[in-house]
């Protein structure tokens, strides 16, 4: 009589990963000890429209963003509509950042006209996505935003193709345009001109995500630039050089 087969033992479930409960980060690269405390107070009240599918992505910035800034918060959505956001609702002064005409330079801002003495304060609004969805964002927003809000930009060139979100020798994440930065990056530039204090500020957030790229660069494998922008890139060097030799 042949003996009875054991039954199959049943698979190990996978394990999970082991979550910070303060930074909400996985612990092999938590950021607490990067995080400001206090948070970096500021005037600027800064408020983060964050697309459903950005909200998923694991070197999203808007959560390390929120948690180093007391005045900054976020709310996932494809749209700025009333009811949204008591903050909007209140139509504050406002600044939302988004690189295409028209709009204002940060850098010709005048942080003293903006407010007048009887409003509380200004918000900047930032619009954390991919760069088609960013940009459907913004064209969905703008109704709502055109009674109190004003456009602004960094400054992007759509004929350069772009290099990494992050300064790094590892490219995380690939930029479309020259000019294109992460969110975090962003915010630490507009508030470089909107707060008194703005170098400090952006200074420290740029030295939270410096860390942030470093720790996760441990676990990734190198982004391989896009082949029609390295080819686009190429086309455009052989041009100077050919202009100079000329």
């Amino acid at each position: 009589m042949e003996p009875e087969a054991e039954e199959d033992a049943p698979s190990p479930e996978p394990q999970r990963r082991s979550i910070c409960s303060n930074c909400d980060r996985p612990t092999s690269v938590c950021l607490c000890h990067a995080l400001p405390l206090p948070p970096i107070r500021t005037s600027t009240r800064v408020l983060i429209l964050q697309h459903p599918h950005e909200a998923r992505h694991k070197l999203s910035t808007t959560p390390v963003l929120t948690k180093s800034l007391l005045h900054a918060s976020a709310v996932t959505a494809r749209r700025l509509r009333p009811g949204l956001s008591p903050l909007l609702d209140r139509s504050p002064p406002a600044l939302y950042l988004f690189p295409s005409a028209p709009a204002l330079h940060v850098s010709a801002l005048r942080p003293a006209e903006l407010v007048r003495p009887d409003q509380q304060g200004l918000v900047l609004i930032a619009f954390d996505a991919t760069w088609k969805h960013a940009r459907e964002m913004a064209r969905a927003s703008e109704e709502f935003l055109s009674k109190f809000a004003t456009r602004v930009c960094l400054g992007v060139d759509e004929s350069v193709g772009g290099g990494s979100i992050y300064d790094s020798d590892l490219i995380l994440r690939k930029e479309p345009f020259a000019g294109c930065v992460s969110t975090m990056e962003a915010v630490a530039r507009a508030l470089r001109v909107l707060e008194p204090n703005g170098p400090e500020i952006e200074e420290r957030l740029i030295g939270i995500l410096r860390e942030m790229v470093r720790l996760q660069a441990r676990f990734l494998k190198p982004v391989k630039p896009r082949p029609k922008l390295l080819k686009k890139k190429l086309e455009g060097k052989e041009k100077s050089e050919s202009s100079d030799q000329g």
